[in-house]
């Protein structure tokens, strides 16, 4: 429904359209002059709108009285099954409402979402016209539902409106309805953001652990909406961390899922599982990488997970990081310090995986690493205190101070080097074999790539 009703185009008769649009803007005058001329009074709009609609949802008392004295039809429904005195009450116009009940309005009218006037004017927050209805209508429920099986507690939790929940409160609403997805008015207002109305519902006592149909409490529903003073909020009240949905996720593995890093640290600071598996026995740190953010890879990794941890696939963080391209995070991940012999289910290392996709720039990387490990342990192990530590990098060296080397290299692997003669190269330097198959893996798919550019080229040039 939007803010105010707008006039939509239509195939009214022009004498018709015209009347609805001086409805709209209580043109009195206009409306008796087309009266006068023998418009239909009752004529209804493509979204199935009469001039009593347009005059009751922007509140012009004058328009809606000279309707009711033409007996215009008071419980005429739009296509969305709004009527006028839904409206009025979406709408907040008091007198408006009182004016058609007087007039024989039906006030347990509801759209086609099942919302009636109670829930109308609870989401919009419109307490006035709640007094009203509470005080003097007859035969309306307090915790009638609609289709979502949802209160007018619910939809004022919803949607923040904390002055219409104080008044619910205190005619005694049921606080504990479940929705038909599980959810409380609690999980609603932790899921929107809204902490005020949050810590109203929390202050009634509510069971913090109560869990929706997925098996969410509150604190999923706040962290997966991203809202930081609600997760904080709830953690101070005490709701349980650790709590797992139906798919065995905690909190942390919504904040990785979205990237939510001031969540993770909230979360890791009030001593989350940072190694819980889920139900596809993937840990926080594995979804973050999944997607992509580093950010929440940081944290993780400073919290001391367990980095050579495997999932059903028992694929580690390094193995997801290598099949996905993520070199920022698979960077954080080898300085960090990773096994990287550990094999996923079809056999493959994490270096295998990055030269079967061929990411050039990971495969560099993980070899350095690689190397870098078996150097760091030999000198640990014969003079700890024989090097300095310098910052440390494995991503590709563009640095001055190695240009020099790197031209020499590659002008005796392109010009001196006989075929295969890099391979006895490779191995005098220790590198493993492992790593020659790489090396050469990604050779032999450069030059494939080549060949089929060339072939492309060629049979474009042909054509011509």
């Amino acid at each position: 429904m939007e803010e105010q009703p707008t006039l939509e185009q239509d195939c009214l008769l022009p004498l018709e359209r015209q009347f609805h649009e001086a409805a709209r803007r209580n043109n009195i005058g206009r409306m008796k002059e087309l009266i006068g001329m023998g418009v239909n009074i009752r004529a209804k709009n493509n979204m199935g709108r009469t001039a009593l609609h347009w005059a009751s949802g922007a509140g012009h008392e004058q328009a809606v009285r000279l309707l009711l004295e033409y007996e215009v039809s008071v419980d005429d429904k739009d296509k969305f099954g709004m009527n006028a005195l839904l409206l009025s009450a979406w709408f907040g116009h008091l007198r408006i409402l009182q004016l058609l009940v007087n007039s024989g309005a039906k006030i347990n009218c509801e759209d086609k979402n099942g919302l009636n006037i109670l829930h109308c004017a609870a989401q919009r927050g419109h307490v006035h016209v709640l007094e009203f209805i509470m005080e003097d209508l007859e035969d309306v429920h307090l915790d009638r539902i609609d289709k979502l099986d949802r209160t007018a507690f619910h939809l004022a939790a919803a949607h923040g409106q904390l002055d219409t929940l104080d008044f619910l409160i205190g005619f005694g609403c049921d606080h504990g309805i479940k929705d038909k997805e599980g959810n409380t008015a609690l999980h609603l207002a932790a899921k929107n953001g809204h902490s005020s109305v949050l810590q109203r519902i929390i202050e009634l006592g509510l069971d913090l652990e109560e869990k929706n149909g997925e098996g969410l409490t509150a604190l999923h529903t706040a962290t997966e909406g991203g809202h930081l003073d609600c997760v904080q909020l709830l953690i101070q009240a005490g709701s349980k961390v650790n709590a797992q949905t139906q798919k065995q996720m905690n909190c942390l593995h919504y904040a990785a899922l979205h990237g939510f890093d001031d969540i993770a640290q909230a979360l890791i600071d009030a001593g989350i599982s940072v190694d819980a598996a889920n139900h596809q026995n993937a840990s926080p740190i594995h979804t973050a990488v999944l997607n992509n953010f580093p950010s929440v890879v940081r944290l993780l990794i400073e919290a001391e997970i367990d980095l050579d941890v495997t999932d059903n696939r028992q694929q580690t963080p390094l193995h997801i990081a290598a099949e996905n391209a993520r070199q920022d995070i698979a960077e954080m991940i080898l300085l960090a310090g990773v096994n990287l012999n550990l094999t996923d289910k079809q056999g493959k290392t994490s270096l295998d995986v990055a030269a079967r996709g061929n990411h050039i720039s990971l495969v560099d990387m993980i070899i350095k690493a690689d190397r870098f490990y078996k150097w760091e342990q030999d000198n640990l192990r014969t003079d700890s205190d024989s090097w300095a530590v310098k910052p440390l990098t494995f991503k590709q060296d563009h640095g001055v101070e190695t240009q020099h080397i790197r031209s020499v290299m590659w002008c005796l692997a392109t010009k001196y080097l006989k075929h295969n003669d890099w391979k006895k190269l490779a191995h005098h330097w220790k590198f493993t074999d492992a790593h020659i198959r790489a090396i050469e893996q990604q050779w032999a798919e450069s030059i494939r790539k080549k060949a089929n550019a060339d072939s492309s080229s060629s049979k474009k040039c042909t054509m011509m």
